[in-house]
């Protein structure tokens, strides 16, 4: 806890260190010289130390007084920023949010203009999250995180669930090594994309090895990125295999740039959510934001499944019961083998 001299007496000293004039000062706070007087040395005796040398008809700075002045003015001018940003409002609706990089470029900036229609009075700001970012300690809005959700003490929106695989170019399932298992791997290169905020709990290739009985392959070896953007170059250029989490792949997955050689996703769970804090949470413009974020994180989990449907194979019929359509069995001629 901040022990401080009482603030009347560091307004004091200040406006008179800055007018070196007990008079000035007080015409400046609406007092008397005799306050402005008695509330320095109040500060004086609270500090030990003397600030100023009388003098006739001026006022000396000492060297105490020459070492606080310049931290005061500072510390006063920020307060004055602030007040006028809250009574003018005009910084009041600036809305800070941190987000992955890949979740930033391919969801939320694609989607942003909408809610900046919606609400053309928020000012947004996002910034890529660099390191494991939090609401109080960095002073963001909203922190947009991907993890498998353990945030104690903050207020946690859940976003929508990922599966992370590995994807790599369609031609390395063929030519002299082809991919065609897992075991396969160790003829070709893992790439590695590294948490950029340093995430203990971020996928990599040891657990996902261990997990798919894959031996005699250093989970280590091969290149490591933690740009999703130079991760993507090295994949679509065929330089080896990544485990990327399906957001960031999807397109290329869809054009048929990427492929995923198995179907053996990440064995953990992994989501996008956002943090706020309680006191966040209640500032309008968070509000607002959180509120839209949920409706286009459902529209987006809504839009997946419905793609994931239509992309399913329909199994084929091989026979008729009762009344269902389907394509009748070929007729058998008499002679021929079942």
């Amino acid at each position: 806890m901040r022990r401080l001299p009482p603030l009347n007496a560091l307004k004091a000293f200040e406006a008179a260190g800055r007018h070196l004039s007990f008079t000035r000062a007080a015409d400046e706070l609406h007092v008397t010289p005799a306050a402005i007087s008695h509330q320095v040395k109040a500060l004086e005796s609270d500090l030990g130390a003397k600030l100023f040398r009388r003098m006739n008809r001026s006022l000396q700075l000492t060297d105490a007084g020459q070492a606080c002045l310049p931290g005061l003015r500072d510390g006063f001018d920020s307060i004055a920023v602030a007040v006028d940003r809250i009574r003018s409002k005009t910084d009041w609706n600036i809305l800070t949010i941190s987000a992955p990089a890949a979740f930033g470029a391919r969801w939320l900036v694609p989607r942003i203009v909408d809610f900046r229609t919606a609400h053309p009075n928020i000012q947004v700001r996002i910034d890529p999250a660099i390191r494991l970012m939090d609401p109080v300690r960095d002073g963001i809005d909203v922190v947009i995180e991907f993890s498998q959700g353990d945030y104690p003490g903050r207020q946690v929106q859940h976003l929508f669930d990922q599966e992370v695989y590995p994807v790599c170019s369609p031609r390395l399932l063929s030519g002299e090594r082809p991919l065609r298992s897992p075991a396969d791997l160790r003829e070709h290169t893992l790439i590695h994309f590294d948490s950029p905020a340093g995430d203990p709990g971020w996928p990599n290739w040891q657990s996902w090895l261990r997990a798919n009985s894959v031996a005699e392959i250093d989970p280590n070896r091969g290149p490591h990125f933690t740009s999703p953007n130079f991760t993507m170059q090295a994949i679509l250029a065929g330089h080896g295999v990544a485990l990327m989490a399906e957001l960031v792949v999807e397109n290329e997955l869809a054009a048929g740039t990427l492929v995923r050689p198995f179907e053996l996703p990440y064995p953990a769970s992994f989501s996008y959510s956002a943090l706020t804090t309680s006191a966040g949470s209640s500032n309008e413009p968070v509000g607002l934001f959180c509120d839209w974020l949920a409706r286009e994180a459902a529209r987006y989990v809504r839009e997946r499944e419905a793609r994931i449907h239509e992309e399913r194979p329909t199994p084929p019929v091989t026979g008729v019961t009762g009344d269902s359509p389907g394509r009748l069995p070929p007729i058998q001629r008499s002679g021929e083998a079942a």
